[in-house]
């Protein structure tokens, strides 16, 4: 069910590569961007940014990994351990990163990772994410801890993926599954690496929860917010009435002081349930949080089209490997199944690197979350183009003109012997 690496790329002409209008552009009256944008030169020129426009609790739970940030930190320092060896006086005039993912074709090799918390940073996160996504022709994956109805989401954005945390129950995901179904969606995602709520030592410190707890420090971290008080939260409110976690059993508001969300028992998720899944979806069901070998032959066994190499961007088990070092492993036992991975990709030469490595595509979550909150659609749609740009810069400066040239052998180890000798 899944294109090889050879046929991920389609040659396009070369004016296709002199940065190219996102696609749906034409079909909207141009606005002049917000000033802020002038000022982000690369994704992580957004988190300085969202830091004095978020909450605090809220921009501590986006941020933060778990326990030591010891997961988060490996899964940025991985990239400086490989390093490319460009081939020069190639004409790279033609180059194109046009993908082809389960059939489908995206303007970019990368799409937007999934992320609980868009919408208590940013107005109506989710739909932002979803029509930038769109508007850019790339998918956007749909937390299923969101604050939006999955409905609306695949409305806004016909590019959106849905992503779920399942209980092992056969009742809850029978449930799910015909609800996204009955939504128009082509893309089931689970989430494996969920099993029980990691220990966010971060969140605790900055006064975080879900939902959150009305307190004066949290109504202080909003006061001298105004930006996000008044941009989001009041309009929000005015707007659409309290936000509420609207996929994940019954609906629990926002804030409150008594309401939990429900999480059922995860940790009893097994392999038969998603063989379940398997029978109860008919379009294409992708397995998150992979990092073992494997694991990633028992998911193409129990019939997953896809599986995204990730440790939840540092969030779950602290110390969990970071997916590059693993993904080349993985791949070799992927036989026909797509392989994607996320955690840490922030520049262009990661999304080369991770191709090169045995990933088809890759996702990019907390930069994107980081325009959202202080541009909205345009900033996302901004950091969406800084990183197509890097990846056509980057293309022209290693010598290739395809994605599927990006091969294990146009990188070496940056620091002596390492990983990439394994």
């Amino acid at each position: 069910m899944t294109a090889s690496k050879q046929e991920l790329t389609r040659p396009a002409p070369s004016s296709e590569r002199i940065a190219p209008p996102l696609a749906g552009a034409a079909a909207r009256p141009a606005r002049k961007p917000p000033r802020i944008l002038r000022r982000m030169l690369a994704l992580d020129d957004f988190e300085d940014a969202a830091r004095r426009v978020i909450p605090r609790p809220i921009f501590g739970y986006v941020a933060g990994g778990a326990e030591t940030n010891a997961s988060r930190r490996a899964n940025r320092d991985v990239w400086d351990e490989i390093a490319f060896v460009p081939k020069t006086l190639v004409d790279s005039s033609g180059r194109a990163q046009k993908t082809t993912l389960f059939g489908q074709p995206y303007d970019a090799p990368f799409g937007i990772a999934p992320m609980g918390g868009t919408a208590m940073a940013a107005y109506q996160g989710d739909l932002v994410l979803a029509r930038a996504a769109a508007a850019a022709n790339v998918p956007m994956i749909l937390s299923g801890a969101s604050l939006t109805p999955l409905e609306q989401v695949r409305e806004a954005g016909p590019t959106a993926w849905f992503q779920a945390y399942l209980p092992g129950e056969a009742g809850p995901i029978t449930e799910l599954v015909e609800r996204v179904a009955r939504a128009g969606y082509d893309t089931f995602v689970l989430t494996v690496d969920v099993q029980v709520a990691a220990n966010r030592e971060n969140n605790v410190r900055s006064g975080f929860d879900t939902p959150l707890r009305p307190t004066l420090r949290l109504a202080w971290d909003g006061i001298i917010r105004p930006r996000w008080l008044f941009g989001m939260f009041l309009r929000t409110l005015l707007l659409h009435g309290m936000p509420h976690f609207e996929n994940m059993g019954r609906r629990v508001p926002l804030i409150s002081r008594a309401g939990e969300r429900e999480r059922g028992r995860r940790d009893k998720l097994t392999w038969k349930h998603l063989e379940l899944m398997r029978r109860l979806w008919k379009g294409r069901l992708v397995v998150k949080g992979i990092l073992d070998k494997d694991d990633a032959r028992i998911a193409r066994e129990s019939g997953a089209d896809g599986i995204i190499v990730s440790n939840h961007g540092g969030r779950q088990l602290d110390g969990a490997v970071a997916p590059l070092r693993v993904l080349p492993g993985i791949a070799a036992q992927a036989g026909g199944m797509t392989v994607m991975m996320d955690s840490g990709v922030r520049r262009g030469t990661d999304v080369l690197k991770a191709l090169a490595l045995g990933a088809q595509f890759v996702f990019v979550g907390r930069p994107f979350l980081y325009a959202a909150a202080i541009a909205g659609e345009p900033g996302v749609l901004h950091a969406i183009k800084l990183l197509r740009d890097e990846i056509d810069r980057d293309m022209a400066l290693a010598g290739i003109t395809t994605l599927a040239e990006m091969r294990r052998e146009r990188l070496t180890n940056a620091r002596g012997a390492g990983f990439l000798e394994k």
